[in-house]
């Protein structure tokens, strides 16, 4: 496994991408931010959007960049692609380099994943 010093700002993590990585990660931030208030970070080593606990990621590797919601097993009726299962009711989008998402579709699902962490809570804490 290959180990990486981390971003040290949502700025520098998509800087350092390049190709069509890059352009898709920054067409999903601008995305994710146009359509809900978020605390946005560098945590566990990619962008991690906070609204009441952590709702939305952004992770760009080798050869896909995922879109991940802690609660995307409610959002799947917004975007099928949703792939569900997993801890805390996870589930992201996988994007390859010919895949595409609208932007509107982004921020809906942004705007959701915000809300249902407001209504709901932090996904990752305990009962």
């Amino acid at each position: 496994m290959r180990k990486e010093t981390p971003a040290a700002n949502p700025g520098a993590y998509v800087a350092v991408l390049g190709g069509w990585q890059a352009r898709c990660v920054a067409q999903l931030r601008a995305a994710v931010r146009a359509g809900a208030a978020f605390d946005e970070t560098v945590k566990w080593g990619h962008l991690v959007y906070f609204a009441n606990g952590p709702a939305m990621l952004i992770r760009a590797e080798d050869k896909r960049v995922l879109l991940g919601f802690w609660r995307g097993r409610r959002l799947t009726e917004l975007e099928p692609r949703i792939a569900t299962g997993g801890r805390y009711e996870m589930g992201p989008i996988v994007l390859r380099e010919r895949d595409a998402i609208e932007g509107e579709t982004v921020q809906r699902l942004a705007a959701a994943a915000r809300r249902l962490n407001l209504e709901l809570g932090d996904p990752t804490a305990r009962a």
